[in-house]
């Protein structure tokens, strides 16, 4: 997940440079601004990772999941 949120910020990127370039200066500014909330989002993935954060969610998913199974 988190190489997709960069990809996606890399071509939102890109694609801001050549609306700029044209000068539409408007959209630009919109694309720019959508790449970097995928940049964030990449950024905060890493975050989740390193602080562990990530771990003890997915230990919560599967005790939830392992309770589900049991009522079933």
């Amino acid at each position: 997940m988190k190489f997709v949120w960069l990809s996606i910020a890399g071509v939102a990127i890109a694609v801001a440079a050549v609306l700029l370039s044209l000068g539409d200066f408007d959209t630009a500014f919109v694309v720019a601004a959508i790449g970097l909330v995928a940049w964030f989002l990449n950024y905060r993935m890493q975050l989740k990772d390193v602080t562990g954060e990530g771990e003890v969610e997915k230990e919560r998913l599967e005790i939830e999941g392992s309770e589900d199974e049991k009522q079933s």
